[in-house]
């Protein structure tokens, strides 16, 4: 057919609008497509609104409002990142340098962030979230969840949830137990009392969800499925982060509670593996904080090859893992957890939809969410391809094009 004449960009026009000029669509619905990714090549999309009205060939493309041609680019759902912190203030930028020259990674400097985080006035917080979620943006993730778990305090884990949401994040979660605040150094199961009592009640109106650090130096499992159950008590979400800095019940008991994910999955047994592939709670891999720990390669081919439902995440905060970058997450799922570059696309998209339980972002399909990620390169492996390299060319968030 012919093709209207493209006009400017079209973030500001109202209306319909047709992208075209795309080399590679990712739908991530094989019914749409090719293999995994449901790929389909010299494809189209229409927006309406913030939502997805049309896709397939461009050559049976209909007419829209507006014209977008992207003259050859692959196209991707934007990225889904299922587990970041991005509201502190501060840096551990001495830490991390006391780390490389063999100094191991634990839980211990979480504290030096809460210190940073109750002292920073609330727009402070806010602001260093916005510019953290602006680099997010720029680098094509359009669906972003992030913690609480820098406060651990009553009034400064409320104020986290709160910039959170100011912020622009989708999903917020409440991470109180995150690790044991000093005034509570030899009273762990008083803390507790607070994290399920005052504190839960307080952050309840901003997050969705709770998380709980099930490790070493953390919260055993007992204390673990207690903050859990607290969480289910006021109708949130489960999530663990387990098995990050060692063989451990993290995943086990976000099996055995229904958790939507267990994050880390850096130390696995066979039965946490065979117990995953048996679940519909997802693995949650993050592969740069590995890098920055110094840790083991999450063992991403092997979940896979079980049949585990797998995200890839930043894990972006200011410890263990300070960037932004789903397609680093992308390059290193790829290059050292051996997955192919289909698998750690989906990963990062479809995967972490289903690690947020959301079926309205990572896709791209009638209805869905209108989240587009626009490269500067014809072809989705190309962002393990040339790993660190920059590909982002448009990106449109909730139908509206944000790059």
């Amino acid at each position: 057919m012919t093709v209207p004449v493209p006009t400017a960009q079209g973030d500001s026009t109202t209306g319909s609008t047709l992208i075209h000029g795309i080399s590679e669509l990712v739908t991530n619905d094989p019914a749409m497509g090719e293999g995994l990714l449901g790929l389909i090549p010299d494809a189209a999309v229409i927006i309406d609104g913030d939502r997805i009205a049309w896709v397939g060939s461009a050559a049976t493309a209909p007419a829209a409002d507006t014209v977008v041609d992207l003259e050859g680019r692959a196209v991707l759902p934007g990225w889904v990142d299922s587990h970041s912190h991005v509201v502190f203030a501060g840096d551990r930028a001495a830490e991390f340098s006391a780390r490389l020259a063999g100094a191991p990674y634990s839980a211990a400097g979480i504290g030096v962030t809460v210190e940073a985080t109750r002292a920073a006035p609330q727009e402070q917080l806010v602001d260093q979230a916005r510019s953290l979620v602006a680099e997010m943006v720029a680098g094509g993730t359009t669906c972003i969840e992030t913690k609480t778990g820098y406060g651990l305090d009553v009034r400064t884990e409320v104020r986290i949830a709160q910039a959170a949401g100011q912020a622009g994040v989708d999903e917020v979660t409440f991470l109180g137990a995150h690790a044991v605040p000093a005034e509570f150094d030899i009273d762990v199961d008083g803390y507790l009392d607070l994290v399920c009592g005052p504190m839960l009640d307080a952050v309840r109106p901003y997050v969705g969800w709770i998380d709980v650090f099930c490790e070493i130096g953390a919260f055993d499992e007992a204390r673990a499925r207690r903050v859990l159950a607290a969480g289910q008590r006021h109708g949130l979400g489960l999530r663990v982060h387990g098995n990050q800095l060692g063989q451990g019940p993290g995943v086990s008991l976000a099996v055995d509670l229904g958790a939507a994910s267990v994050d880390h999955c850096t130390y696995l047994e066979p039965a946490d593996i065979d117990a995953l592939a048996g679940s519909q709670t997802v693995a949650t891999l993050l592969p740069i904080c590995d890098l920055s720990t110094r840790q083991p390669v999450a063992r991403g081919r092997d979940l896979v090859d079980a049949g585990v439902s797998i995200a890839l995440a930043t894990n972006c905060n200011p410890g263990s893992s300070y960037s932004s970058s789903m397609s680093l997450a992308v390059g290193l799922g790829v290059l050292q957890s051996r997955l192919t570059p289909a698998e750690a696309i989906h990963a990062a998209t479809a995967g972490g939809a289903r690690a947020l339980r959301r079926t309205d972002v990572g896709v791209v399909m009638v209805g869905a969410r209108a989240d587009l990620h626009a490269l500067n390169a014809p072809a989705h492996d190309y962002v393990a391809y040339r790993i660190g390299t920059p590909l982002t060319n448009a990106v449109w968030r909730r139908g509206q094009r944000v790059v």
